[in-house]
């Protein structure tokens, strides 16, 4: 199983971000990574950090896909990212498109690279997430748990998946979440 998530705030080609974000849930469903994908509604969401450009085209695709290796399918997430136009100059800045890989292994519950260095850029302070980049991939994605962005649109399509640091199912994640945050995730 691979989880991803897309979002995207700045146009391509002329496209608006929802349009941007729908090509991209289509080019990772074209891509050899796998047969079986399931995807969410997609959301309009608030810019994060604020400040950061305007507002957020957000949805999550989920491919069953148990043989394909999670640095392999990251590597072709961001081939995609480039194809529209995604460049790294400012962390958390405006983006064409950003897809993440939020799980992979059996049922979404790989940890890697260790339990230690995912626990450790889960709990990383804000402030030291500004700036810091982590070199290696790192499952599940360390934010996950932060993100209504995320977590709505992974509810849609996988409530029951279970955070493998935490033991929390999406559900209990979303709810943990402040609902001011929960409710300026919208469909688009």
């Amino acid at each position: 199983m691979l989880v991803f998530a897309l979002g995207g705030n700045s146009e391509f080609g002329g496209e608006p971000p929802n349009v941007v974000v729908q090509r991209g849930i289509a080019a990772l469903q074209c891509n050899e990574i796998g047969a079986a994908w399931r995807s969410s509604c997609l959301y309009r969401t608030p810019a994060f950090p604020a400040g950061s450009g305007s507002e957020f085209a957000n949805a999550v695709v989920i491919c069953d896909a148990p043989k394909v290796n999670a640095a392999a399918a990251l590597a072709a997430a961001h081939a995609i990212e480039a194809e529209f136009g995604r460049e790294r100059t400012l962390r958390w800045g405006a983006r064409t498109l950003d897809i993440d890989l939020i799980a992979a292994g059996p049922s979404g519950g790989q940890i890697a690279p260790t339990l230690a260095t995912a626990t450790h850029w889960r709990d990383m302070p804000m402030d030291a997430q500004l700036t810091a980049t982590p070199d290696t991939l790192i499952l599940p994605h360390p934010r996950v748990a932060d993100r209504s962005f995320v977590l709505v649109p992974l509810v849609d399509i996988a409530p029951d998946w279970i955070d493998p640091l935490s033991g929390l199912n999406a559900r209990a994640l979303l709810a943990a979440r402040p609902a001011q945050e929960r409710a300026s995730v919208v469909p688009w």
